[in-house]
């Protein structure tokens, strides 16, 4: 290549470059805007990423409104727009991009609008709600204690409680809230039933579990399953010894401080684990990424973060990596019907493949139809007054495609997006098949 041309697109696999946020030059608001304009304005010229989110089309529509046509027709305070409708999914970096590195423009889309969330919290301070749709575990004390819980749950299906929630947080009063279990999976889970450790050439023989504030404080019910499914395969488990929030909400409002105060209780914990030998799991897919790339790109340095990440498996890649060492069981009694399964965007790019559409493939008398498209919840995004519309929006091919494949079941292996399709296929296509996890329908087909 002649020097001083400029590759059009790429096609090597990204790397990712780690996030620079302690440092003075992260934070200078001159230096952002200036970034922001270069990537706009590649952005502006390429225009492949326009189906993916709302934020693309909000960029090009403020271009193409403006009076010149041009990036240069855009005011800088409009650029807020587009950080406004990125929810971190990062399917634009690891999917769409052809600029993304080793690409020498060196775009990173994703964490251009953390920065710009990032200093925004910082210049004007969080917001409320903000504040507390991204504190779970403050918001989990509700559950576990069985009156207050059966109270905050019936207060919250009130009309008259959503649109207050609605008027004064701007939770929209449309948008699926998830409900406080009673009894806490933590609280719950007892002990593994097996204690002999059979390591396989690809799988570590044991099983440490971080929870997830989801699974902990909402639906028990998943970790459970996951549990029964170890026992089931003879495989001992553990819990964390303590366990804060991943971080994955307070990364999504920009607020690192709060992913690094989180990260410094769960760390020491995890790393204990993994250094002893245990596979890590998460049932939330969001829950894994966060350990898998967004601490280690925040904590490059940090060889207990990494060693960490190392250790991280989503359940499905691990057990489809456990049947491939002869060391699971197939004795499926049950099959599954007709499901449509969505692959969740924080799935998609561990770049793992479709460990779990493998997995569900293997139990006989199932048909199972994929769909591999952002549902368009991303988090606390979907439940926002300002872009609950977007996500149904967002959402929408998803919905008709799932539905169209007349399922008995539909599944997600985010739990918060599978409610989300549960709604959007009742809303938009006037059906309602059940709703069960991937993990859930696993211990379905083994009748345990």
């Amino acid at each position: 290549m002649a020097s001083g041309t400029v590759r059009e697109g790429s096609l090597e696999a990204p790397t990712r470059h780690p996030l620079d946020w302690k440092s003075a030059a992260f934070w200078d608001e001159a230096k952002l805007h200036a970034e922001m304009e270069r990537t706009f304005d590649i952005c502006h010229g390429c225009r492949r990423c326009v189906s993916l989110c709302g934020a693309f089309p909000t960029l090009f529509d403020l271009v193409d409104d403006g009076p010149t046509g041009e990036l240069d027709g855009v005011p800088k305070e409009r650029f807020k727009d587009v950080v406004d409708q990125c929810y971190l999914c990062d399917m634009c970096y690891m999917s769409k991009c052809p600029y993304v590195p080793p690409h020498e423009w060196n775009l990173d889309f994703p964490h251009l609008m953390l920065r710009a969330k990032a200093v925004e919290r910082k210049k004007n301070g969080p917001r409320l709600r903000d504040t507390i749709l991204s504190s779970t575990d403050k918001t989990g004390l509700f559950a576990g204690i069985p009156v207050v819980t059966q109270v905050v749950n019936s207060v919250n299906k009130l009309p008259s409680m959503r649109k207050a929630l609605e008027a004064t947080l701007g939770v929209d009063a449309k948008a699926w809230l998830p409900e406080f279990a009673t009894t806490k999976f933590r609280s719950a889970a007892g002990k593994a039933t097996s204690t002999e450790v059979r390591d396989g050439e690809r799988t570590p023989g044991k099983v440490a579990l971080f929870s997830t504030c989801f699974i902990n404080y909402n639906e028990p019910g998943i970790g459970h399953d996951l549990v029964a499914i170890l026992d089931h395969n003879r495989i001992p488990w553990v819990l964390l010894k303590k366990e804060a929030c991943c971080g994955m909400p307070k990364l999504e409002q920009g607020d690192l401080d709060g992913v690094e105060t989180l990260k410094n209780i769960n760390i020491p914990h995890l790393v204990e684990l993994a250094r002893a030998g245990y596979a890590i799991l998460t049932g939330v897919p969001s829950c894994t990424l966060m350990f898998k790339q967004e601490l280690p790109l925040m904590f490059p340095d940090d060889a207990d973060v990494l060693a960490v990440r190392d250790a991280m498996w989503e359940p499905f890649e691990y057990l489809v990596a456990r049947g491939k060492d002869g060391l699971l069981n197939t004795d499926f009694k049950r099959g599954l019907g007709k499901v449509a399964y969505h692959v969740p965007c924080h799935g998609r790019v561990q770049n793992i493949g479709r460990k779990t559409e493998e997995f569900l493939k293997k139990i006989p008398d199932s048909q199972i139809a994929t769909t591999e498209r952002c549902s368009g919840h991303a988090g606390t995004f979907g439940v926002k007054k300002e872009f609950h519309a977007m996500a149904m929006k967002i959402g929408k091919p998803v919905f008709r495609q799932m539905a169209g494949a007349e399922p008995d079941i539909i599944s997600s292996d985010c739990p918060l997006g599978g409610h989300h399709l549960a709604q959007g296929i009742a809303e938009q296509q006037g059906k309602n098949p059940e709703l069960v996890h991937p993990i859930s329908l696993v211990r379905r087909a083994y009748g345990i």
